[in-house]
């Protein structure tokens, strides 16, 4: 099995359909902390829906459009981070990401990031590499800071989630 060693007891994972009941049980346990900016906090209510996500990824990685890893420290599943688009001819992706409250401050999203970034431009040639998010996601903003991003621009009322149309903020790396 693939996995990464991220440091302080944290490893970066392949999220797979077989891990359904896993990415279903960490999904309920989250949930609130997600909901206000992750679509699939409203979509994996139970193993089935969870399997249905991460088969959809499965696909998309088969396809080479996506991928999708889970963060785990010590063993537990504590978050993700994803290829939402990977466009191989055109050499641009999206990377999102999401942690569990209790594991933020410890570096684990810039570090896993790091990882998929640099993966992303040196071994697969990518030049361009976006992170998309709530201009209200304080957190999100400062991780794409952190990571290297530039914001470029904000797309008004370009995202629908939980009954409202929302801007989204592009933040991007370029090789």
């Amino acid at each position: 099995m693939f996995s990464r060693a991220l440091g302080d007891d944290a490893e970066l994972r392949p999220l797979e359909p077989w891990q359904a009941a896993e990415f279903a049980a960490y999904a309920d346990r989250v949930r609130g902390a997600l909901k206000p900016w992750i679509p699939w906090a409203y979509t994996v209510v139970d193993e089935a829906s969870a399997r249905a996500y991460l088969q959809g990824y499965a696909d998309r990685q088969a396809a080479d459009g996506g991928r999708v890893f889970g963060l785990y420290v010590s063993g537990v599943l504590e978050g993700g981070v994803i290829f939402r688009s990977f466009n191989a001819a055109q050499r641009v992706c999206e990377i999102g990401v999401w942690l569990a409250p209790e594991m933020r401050g410890r570096g684990l999203i810039n570090r896993a990031c790091r990882v998929l970034i640099d993966w992303a431009i040196d071994v697969r040639g990518m030049v361009r590499v976006e992170w998309l998010c709530d201009p209200r996601n304080e957190a999100s903003i400062a991780a794409a800071r952190r990571l290297g991003f530039t914001h470029e621009g904000t797309h008004r009322k370009a995202f629908h989630l939980d009954g409202e149309h929302r801007d989204v903020q592009v933040w991007a790396i370029v090789a």
